[in-house]
Protein backbone atom coordinates (compact mmCIF):
# COMPACT_ATOMS: atom_id res chain seq x y z
CA UNK A 1 0.00 0.00 0.00
CA UNK A 2 1.38 3.46 -1.07
CA UNK A 3 -0.12 6.60 1.08
CA UNK A 4 -0.19 10.35 0.30
CA UNK A 5 -1.39 12.82 2.12
CA UNK A 6 -3.10 16.22 1.22
CA UNK A 7 -2.27 18.70 3.00
CA UNK A 8 -4.49 21.34 3.91
CA UNK A 9 -3.46 21.89 7.59
CA UNK A 10 -6.18 21.24 9.31
CA UNK A 11 -8.71 19.37 6.93
CA UNK A 12 -5.60 17.44 5.73
CA UNK A 13 -6.03 13.77 4.98
CA UNK A 14 -4.97 10.49 3.40
CA UNK A 15 -4.85 9.00 0.09
CA UNK A 16 -4.51 5.35 0.00
CA UNK A 17 -3.51 2.91 -2.57
CA UNK A 18 -2.92 -0.43 -2.96
CA UNK A 19 -4.61 -4.24 -3.87
CA UNK A 20 -7.42 -5.60 -1.78
CA UNK A 21 -7.95 -1.85 0.37
CA UNK A 22 -11.80 -2.98 0.80
CA UNK A 23 -11.12 -5.73 2.73
CA UNK A 24 -8.80 -4.45 5.47
CA UNK A 25 -9.94 -1.77 8.68
CA UNK A 26 -9.05 1.35 6.69
CA UNK A 27 -12.47 2.55 6.38
CA UNK A 28 -13.41 2.30 10.09
CA UNK A 29 -10.36 3.77 11.19
CA UNK A 30 -11.44 7.10 9.17
CA UNK A 31 -15.30 6.72 11.17
CA UNK A 32 -15.34 9.34 14.16
CA UNK A 33 -18.55 8.03 15.44
CA UNK A 34 -20.79 5.04 15.21
CA UNK A 35 -23.00 6.31 12.39
CA UNK A 36 -22.55 5.69 8.46
CA UNK A 37 -24.49 6.04 5.61
CA UNK A 38 -22.79 3.73 2.83
CA UNK A 39 -24.12 5.66 -0.90
CA UNK A 40 -23.56 3.46 -3.78
CA UNK A 41 -24.96 2.95 -7.30
CA UNK A 42 -26.62 -0.13 -8.98
CA UNK A 43 -23.83 -0.95 -10.70
CA UNK A 44 -21.69 -0.75 -7.86
CA UNK A 45 -23.43 -2.71 -5.19
CA UNK A 46 -23.37 -6.31 -5.94
CA UNK A 47 -19.72 -5.94 -6.84
CA UNK A 48 -18.46 -4.28 -3.40
CA UNK A 49 -21.10 -2.81 -1.06
CA UNK A 50 -20.95 -5.75 1.26
CA UNK A 51 -17.32 -6.12 0.93
CA UNK A 52 -17.74 -2.25 2.34
CA UNK A 53 -20.24 -3.17 5.05
CA UNK A 54 -18.44 -5.72 6.01
CA UNK A 55 -15.45 -3.70 7.16
CA UNK A 56 -17.66 -1.54 9.02
CA UNK A 57 -18.74 -4.00 11.24
CA UNK A 58 -19.78 -3.21 14.59
CA UNK A 59 -21.56 0.58 12.93
CA UNK A 60 -24.87 1.70 12.50
CA UNK A 61 -24.92 1.77 8.99
CA UNK A 62 -27.70 2.48 6.71
CA UNK A 63 -27.39 2.20 2.81
CA UNK A 64 -28.67 3.87 0.13
CA UNK A 65 -28.15 2.55 -3.59
CA UNK A 66 -28.97 5.21 -6.22
CA UNK A 67 -29.57 5.12 -10.39
CA UNK A 68 -26.24 4.77 -11.79
CA UNK A 69 -25.10 7.46 -14.58
CA UNK A 70 -24.38 11.24 -14.93
CA UNK A 71 -27.97 11.78 -16.10
CA UNK A 72 -28.57 11.08 -12.47
CA UNK A 73 -26.57 13.57 -10.95
CA UNK A 74 -28.86 16.61 -10.17
CA UNK A 75 -30.68 17.88 -7.06
CA UNK A 76 -33.30 15.00 -7.12
CA UNK A 77 -31.03 12.46 -6.32
CA UNK A 78 -29.13 14.73 -4.19
CA UNK A 79 -33.05 15.02 -2.43
CA UNK A 80 -32.89 11.26 -2.03
CA UNK A 81 -29.58 11.50 -0.04
CA UNK A 82 -30.83 13.89 2.31
CA UNK A 83 -34.47 12.30 2.93
CA UNK A 84 -32.55 9.09 3.72
CA UNK A 85 -30.35 10.63 6.14
CA UNK A 86 -33.31 12.40 7.63
CA UNK A 87 -35.28 9.34 7.92
CA UNK A 88 -32.60 7.24 9.55
CA UNK A 89 -32.06 10.19 11.52
CA UNK A 90 -28.69 10.72 11.22
CA UNK A 91 -26.90 13.22 13.68
CA UNK A 92 -24.53 15.38 13.23
CA UNK A 93 -21.50 13.00 13.79
CA UNK A 94 -22.58 11.23 11.11
CA UNK A 95 -20.02 9.69 8.14
CA UNK A 96 -20.90 9.38 4.56
CA UNK A 97 -19.06 6.56 2.44
CA UNK A 98 -19.41 7.46 -1.41
CA UNK A 99 -18.60 4.18 -2.63
CA UNK A 100 -18.52 4.45 -6.60
CA UNK A 101 -17.25 6.55 -9.48
CA UNK A 102 -17.52 10.29 -9.97
CA UNK A 103 -21.18 10.83 -9.87
CA UNK A 104 -21.90 9.13 -6.51
CA UNK A 105 -18.28 10.80 -5.11
CA UNK A 106 -19.19 14.18 -6.00
CA UNK A 107 -22.78 14.28 -4.83
CA UNK A 108 -22.10 12.29 -1.54
CA UNK A 109 -19.75 14.97 -0.89
CA UNK A 110 -21.83 17.97 -2.05
CA UNK A 111 -24.06 16.24 0.66
CA UNK A 112 -21.78 15.66 3.12
CA UNK A 113 -21.17 19.79 2.86
CA UNK A 114 -24.68 20.56 3.01
CA UNK A 115 -26.14 17.84 5.91
CA UNK A 116 -26.43 19.93 9.25
CA UNK A 117 -23.66 22.30 7.95
CA UNK A 118 -21.42 19.69 7.12
CA UNK A 119 -20.40 16.14 8.03
CA UNK A 120 -18.05 14.16 7.33
CA UNK A 121 -17.54 11.75 4.29
CA UNK A 122 -14.90 9.26 2.96
CA UNK A 123 -14.52 8.47 -0.30
CA UNK A 124 -13.85 5.02 -1.73
CA UNK A 125 -13.68 5.17 -5.90
CA UNK A 126 -14.25 2.30 -7.84
CA UNK A 127 -13.74 3.94 -11.19
CA UNK A 128 -10.41 5.15 -12.69
CA UNK A 129 -11.12 8.41 -13.38
CA UNK A 130 -12.07 8.73 -9.95
CA UNK A 131 -9.84 7.56 -8.07
CA UNK A 132 -7.34 9.79 -10.14
CA UNK A 133 -8.97 12.96 -10.21
CA UNK A 134 -12.61 13.32 -8.98
CA UNK A 135 -12.17 11.54 -5.00
CA UNK A 136 -9.03 14.07 -4.19
CA UNK A 137 -9.40 17.40 -3.98
CA UNK A 138 -13.00 17.90 -2.38
CA UNK A 139 -14.83 19.60 -4.95
CA UNK A 140 -18.67 18.43 -4.80
CA UNK A 141 -21.35 19.40 -6.92
CA UNK A 142 -24.50 18.68 -8.99
CA UNK A 143 -25.29 19.44 -12.51
CA UNK A 144 -27.67 21.56 -13.62
CA UNK A 145 -29.97 21.65 -17.40
CA UNK A 146 -27.89 24.61 -18.09
CA UNK A 147 -24.87 23.73 -16.80
CA UNK A 148 -22.29 20.91 -15.57
CA UNK A 149 -21.05 21.33 -11.54
CA UNK A 150 -23.10 24.59 -11.18
CA UNK A 151 -23.93 24.01 -7.95
CA UNK A 152 -21.58 22.64 -5.55
CA UNK A 153 -19.20 22.95 -2.27
CA UNK A 154 -15.39 22.47 -1.48
CA UNK A 155 -15.73 19.85 1.31
CA UNK A 156 -12.49 17.86 1.55
CA UNK A 157 -13.25 14.08 2.58
CA UNK A 158 -11.55 12.44 5.69
CA UNK A 159 -9.72 9.61 3.68
CA UNK A 160 -9.54 8.61 -0.10
CA UNK A 161 -9.00 4.75 -0.46
CA UNK A 162 -8.74 3.70 -3.01
CA UNK A 163 -8.45 -0.50 -3.91
CA UNK A 164 -7.06 -0.60 -7.44
CA UNK A 165 -8.25 -4.50 -7.85
CA UNK A 166 -11.84 -3.12 -8.16
CA UNK A 167 -10.36 -1.92 -11.77
CA UNK A 168 -10.78 -5.67 -13.16
CA UNK A 169 -14.73 -5.23 -13.67
CA UNK A 170 -14.52 -1.81 -15.24
CA UNK A 171 -16.23 -1.73 -18.75
CA UNK A 172 -13.68 -0.58 -21.13
CA UNK A 173 -15.15 2.95 -21.98
CA UNK A 174 -15.17 3.41 -18.04
CA UNK A 175 -11.16 2.17 -18.49
CA UNK A 176 -10.43 4.98 -21.22
CA UNK A 177 -12.99 8.08 -19.40
CA UNK A 178 -10.25 7.44 -16.77
CA UNK A 179 -7.24 7.28 -18.61
CA UNK A 180 -8.16 11.36 -20.44
CA UNK A 181 -7.77 12.66 -16.84
CA UNK A 182 -3.83 10.51 -16.21
CA UNK A 183 -3.51 12.06 -19.63
CA UNK A 184 -4.33 15.83 -18.57
CA UNK A 185 -1.44 15.65 -15.58
CA UNK A 186 1.38 14.62 -17.79
CA UNK A 187 -0.24 17.41 -20.19
CA UNK A 188 -0.24 20.30 -17.77
CA UNK A 189 2.21 19.90 -15.45
CA UNK A 190 4.49 16.73 -15.67
CA UNK A 191 6.43 16.37 -19.36
CA UNK A 192 8.36 13.19 -17.61
CA UNK A 193 4.92 11.18 -16.95
CA UNK A 194 3.05 12.11 -20.64
CA UNK A 195 6.67 10.47 -21.69
CA UNK A 196 5.61 7.46 -19.59
CA UNK A 197 2.34 7.39 -20.67
CA UNK A 198 3.61 7.75 -24.18
CA UNK A 199 5.67 4.99 -23.60
CA UNK A 200 2.89 2.25 -21.71
CA UNK A 201 -0.39 3.53 -23.14
CA UNK A 202 -0.73 -0.21 -24.53
CA UNK A 203 -0.33 -2.06 -21.04
CA UNK A 204 -2.11 0.29 -19.49
CA UNK A 205 -4.87 -0.38 -21.84
CA UNK A 206 -4.22 -3.69 -21.20
CA UNK A 207 -5.00 -3.19 -17.52
CA UNK A 208 -1.45 -4.42 -16.58
CA UNK A 209 -1.85 -3.66 -12.60
CA UNK A 210 1.73 -2.51 -11.80
CA UNK A 211 1.29 0.35 -14.62
CA UNK A 212 -2.18 1.33 -13.27
CA UNK A 213 -1.02 1.30 -9.87
CA UNK A 214 1.91 3.90 -11.36
CA UNK A 215 -0.37 5.81 -13.58
CA UNK A 216 -3.17 6.37 -10.03
CA UNK A 217 0.02 6.90 -7.52
CA UNK A 218 1.67 9.67 -10.03
CA UNK A 219 -1.86 11.35 -10.84
CA UNK A 220 -2.87 11.55 -7.22
CA UNK A 221 0.31 13.23 -6.37
CA UNK A 222 -0.05 15.37 -8.79
CA UNK A 223 -3.47 16.65 -7.84
CA UNK A 224 -2.92 16.26 -4.08
CA UNK A 225 0.41 18.77 -4.77
CA UNK A 226 -2.04 21.25 -6.59
CA UNK A 227 -4.92 21.01 -4.19
CA UNK A 228 -2.25 21.90 -1.72
CA UNK A 229 -1.63 25.19 -2.84
CA UNK A 230 -4.75 26.49 -4.15
CA UNK A 231 -7.94 24.65 -2.55
CA UNK A 232 -11.09 26.64 -3.58
CA UNK A 233 -9.30 27.25 -7.23
CA UNK A 234 -8.23 30.84 -6.85
CA UNK A 235 -5.12 30.37 -9.38
CA UNK A 236 -3.26 27.16 -10.64
CA UNK A 237 -6.13 24.93 -9.52
CA UNK A 238 -7.67 25.79 -12.78
CA UNK A 239 -5.13 24.39 -14.53
CA UNK A 240 -6.78 20.87 -13.71
CA UNK A 241 -9.56 21.72 -15.97
CA UNK A 242 -7.96 21.13 -19.34
CA UNK A 243 -10.28 20.54 -21.98
CA UNK A 244 -12.94 20.18 -19.79
CA UNK A 245 -14.54 23.73 -20.77
CA UNK A 246 -14.94 22.50 -24.22
CA UNK A 247 -15.82 18.76 -22.29
CA UNK A 248 -18.66 20.47 -20.39
CA UNK A 249 -20.27 21.80 -22.98
CA UNK A 250 -19.93 18.44 -24.95
CA UNK A 251 -21.96 16.81 -22.15
CA UNK A 252 -24.20 19.61 -21.19
CA UNK A 253 -25.31 19.53 -25.08
CA UNK A 254 -25.88 15.94 -24.81
CA UNK A 255 -28.16 15.95 -21.61
CA UNK A 256 -25.36 14.07 -19.62
CA UNK A 257 -26.18 10.77 -21.02
CA UNK A 258 -24.17 9.55 -24.03
CA UNK A 259 -20.68 10.94 -23.73
CA UNK A 260 -18.66 9.93 -20.40
CA UNK A 261 -16.87 12.75 -18.53
CA UNK A 262 -13.55 11.32 -19.59
CA UNK A 263 -14.50 11.11 -23.11
CA UNK A 264 -15.73 14.60 -23.54
CA UNK A 265 -12.29 15.37 -21.79
CA UNK A 266 -10.20 13.65 -24.50
CA UNK A 267 -12.15 15.44 -26.93
CA UNK A 268 -11.67 18.47 -24.98
CA UNK A 269 -8.17 17.98 -24.76
CA UNK A 270 -7.77 17.87 -28.17
CA UNK A 271 -9.48 21.01 -29.06
CA UNK A 272 -7.53 23.22 -26.48
CA UNK A 273 -4.33 21.48 -27.76
CA UNK A 274 -5.14 22.66 -31.60
CA UNK A 275 -6.46 25.98 -30.54
CA UNK A 276 -2.66 26.31 -28.47
CA UNK A 277 -1.13 25.41 -31.91
CA UNK A 278 -3.29 27.54 -34.04
CA UNK A 279 -1.94 30.13 -31.48
CA UNK A 280 1.90 29.37 -32.33
CA UNK A 281 2.65 27.81 -28.52
CA UNK A 282 2.20 24.22 -29.62
CA UNK A 283 3.82 22.59 -32.31
CA UNK A 284 2.23 20.68 -34.45
CA UNK A 285 3.89 17.59 -34.15
CA UNK A 286 3.00 17.31 -30.59
CA UNK A 287 -1.02 17.93 -31.71
CA UNK A 288 -0.34 14.61 -33.51
CA UNK A 289 1.48 12.93 -30.84
CA UNK A 290 -1.19 13.59 -28.48
CA UNK A 291 -4.00 12.40 -30.94
CA UNK A 292 -2.42 9.34 -31.22
CA UNK A 293 -2.33 8.98 -27.62
CA UNK A 294 -5.65 9.99 -27.15
CA UNK A 295 -6.78 7.06 -29.42
CA UNK A 296 -4.83 4.35 -28.28
CA UNK A 297 -6.71 5.27 -25.13
CA UNK A 298 -9.52 4.82 -26.71
CA UNK A 299 -11.00 8.43 -26.20
CA UNK A 300 -12.49 10.58 -28.69
CA UNK A 301 -10.64 13.18 -30.26
CA UNK A 302 -13.51 15.57 -31.79
CA UNK A 303 -17.22 16.48 -30.94
CA UNK A 304 -19.88 14.64 -30.97
CA UNK A 305 -22.10 14.97 -34.55
CA UNK A 306 -24.35 17.76 -34.73
CA UNK A 307 -22.77 20.13 -32.27
CA UNK A 308 -22.17 23.13 -33.94
CA UNK A 309 -19.91 26.00 -32.91
CA UNK A 310 -22.86 28.54 -31.75
CA UNK A 311 -23.64 25.48 -29.10
CA UNK A 312 -20.08 25.54 -28.07
CA UNK A 313 -20.17 29.73 -27.63
CA UNK A 314 -23.51 30.06 -25.70
CA UNK A 315 -22.67 26.42 -23.46
CA UNK A 316 -18.89 27.89 -22.77
CA UNK A 317 -20.36 31.25 -21.59
CA UNK A 318 -21.45 29.30 -18.54
CA UNK A 319 -18.08 27.83 -17.34
CA UNK A 320 -17.41 28.65 -14.15
CA UNK A 321 -14.22 30.24 -15.17
CA UNK A 322 -15.91 32.72 -16.96
CA UNK A 323 -14.88 36.48 -14.73
CA UNK A 324 -16.95 39.25 -15.78
CA UNK A 325 -18.06 38.46 -18.75
CA UNK A 326 -14.74 37.44 -20.04
CA UNK A 327 -14.15 33.51 -21.10
CA UNK A 328 -10.86 31.81 -19.63
CA UNK A 329 -9.54 28.20 -20.78
CA UNK A 330 -6.73 26.27 -19.88
CA UNK A 331 -4.07 26.32 -22.82
CA UNK A 332 -0.95 24.73 -23.65
CA UNK A 333 2.50 25.97 -23.66
CA UNK A 334 4.02 23.52 -24.23
CA UNK A 335 3.85 19.87 -22.89
CA UNK A 336 3.40 19.89 -19.33
CA UNK A 337 2.74 23.51 -18.96
CA UNK A 338 -0.24 25.06 -19.12
CA UNK A 339 -1.80 28.14 -18.73
CA UNK A 340 -5.34 29.82 -17.79
CA UNK A 341 -5.61 32.01 -19.82
CA UNK A 342 -8.19 35.10 -21.88
CA UNK A 343 -5.21 36.11 -24.54
CA UNK A 344 -6.77 34.59 -27.53
CA UNK A 345 -7.96 35.82 -30.43
CA UNK A 346 -11.57 35.24 -30.77
CA UNK A 347 -11.60 34.60 -34.37
CA UNK A 348 -9.19 31.42 -33.90
CA UNK A 349 -11.46 30.14 -31.34
CA UNK A 350 -14.39 30.70 -34.05
CA UNK A 351 -12.24 29.05 -36.77
CA UNK A 352 -11.37 26.18 -34.75
CA UNK A 353 -15.14 25.37 -33.64
CA UNK A 354 -15.63 25.59 -37.34
CA UNK A 355 -13.11 23.61 -38.01
CA UNK A 356 -14.22 20.78 -35.58
CA UNK A 357 -17.27 20.53 -35.85
CA UNK A 358 -19.14 18.48 -38.44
Amino acid sequence: MQTLDVALGARSYPIYIGEGLLDTALLRKHVRASQVLVVTNETVAPLYLQRVLDGLDGLRCDTLVLPDGEQHKNLATLETIFDTLMAQRHSRTTTLVALGGGVVGDMVGFAAACYQRGVDFIQVPTTLLAQVDSSVGGKTAVNHPRGKNMIGAFHQPRAVVIDTQVLGTLPERELSAGLAEVIKYGLIRDAAFYQWLLENMHGLTARDPALLAEAILVSCRNKAEVVAEDETEQGNRALLNLGHTFGHAIETWTGYSEWLHGEAVGAGMMMAARLSAELGWLPRAAVTELDQLLRLAGLPVAPPQGMAPDDFTALMALDKKVHDGTLRLVLLKAIGQAVVTADFDQATLKRLLETMCH
